[in-house]
């Protein structure tokens, strides 16, 4: 990507998601993204391909389960639907705690990278908690793989889960350089309860000094889980990011 830009997982909002997808998909519009990353999209690409041109939404990313999974279906969905980068947000946590199974898992990725290629997609990863928390030869086991992927390959850093396993998110940015094409923005008390997390900027997480380290990253906001109405923290985090962060206001200005 050129330029930062702004979106919100869908994830998110997945309780009204399932209640309503029209109405919920013109809530976050309503609220100012024109971005959004999508999850489990193959069984709603027709809807999704239908609905958010006509709400000026954009989905530039989307989350599909890739290891081990039939990859047609999920490919012919995500060019319906306009995706051009898919991640798979999941890779089992045991299988970060040696050099060789994160070695393996690289070079699965490799392989979906080079069929998505075909496709005219980019493949990426995306992180929870155990890929920093877990060390191999001293180094967060998220480091060891990256070293291990095709330069094709992205990571998207979920910063919230990368400073819960132990690794500061700006820094670990820094060292990924430009690997990371996007990143996960979310804020909260710093641990495993998802019940925690608030409003971006509200948390404890040191959100500007995660944004400088990935100046053209795609911002996704993501909360995994709120105590309250979930759209007023979507809100509160809109006018948070497009008042703090440059690269957002250099964008927009």
């Amino acid at each position: 990507m050129s330029h930062a830009q702004l979106s919100v997982q869908l994830y998110t909002v997945r309780e009204a998601l399932s209640g309503d997808l029209p109405g919920t998909l013109k809530r976050i519009a309503d609220l100012g993204f024109t971005n959004v990353e999508l999850y489990g999209f193959a069984d709603r690409a027709d809807e999704y391909s239908e609905l958010l041109p006509g709400l000026g939404l954009s989905a530039p990313t989307g989350h599909a389960r890739l290891v081990g999974e039939d990859l047609a279906p999920i490919f012919a969905a995500a060019k319906k639907i306009g995706i051009t980068t898919v991640i798979d947000p999941h890779i089992d946590r045991e299988l970060w705690t040696t050099r060789d199974d994160v070695a393996n898992s690289a070079a699965q990725i490799n392989e979906i990278a080079a069929a998505g290629a075909a496709e005219g997609l980019t493949i990426g990863y995306h992180n929870h908690w155990w890929e920093t928390e877990n060390l191999i030869e001293g180094k967060p086991a998220l480091e060891v793989f990256a070293e291990y992927l095709d330069p094709a390959v992205i990571l998207e850093v979920d910063t919230y889960w990368a400073e819960v396993g132990g690794a500061p998110a700006a820094a670990l940015l820094e060292r990924l350089g430009s690997r990371v094409t996007a990143i996960h923005v979310k804020d909260g008390a710093v641990n495993q309860n998802d019940k925690e997390q608030v409003a971006v900027g509200s948390g404890k997480i040191g959100v500007l000094d995660i944004l400088a380290a990935a100046p053209e990253a795609l911002r996704v906001v993501e909360l995994d889980d709120f105590d309250g109405d979930v759209f007023d923290a979507l809100r509160d985090s809109y006018a948070y990011l497009t008042a703090n962060d440059a690269s957002l206001r250099a964008v927009t200005a």
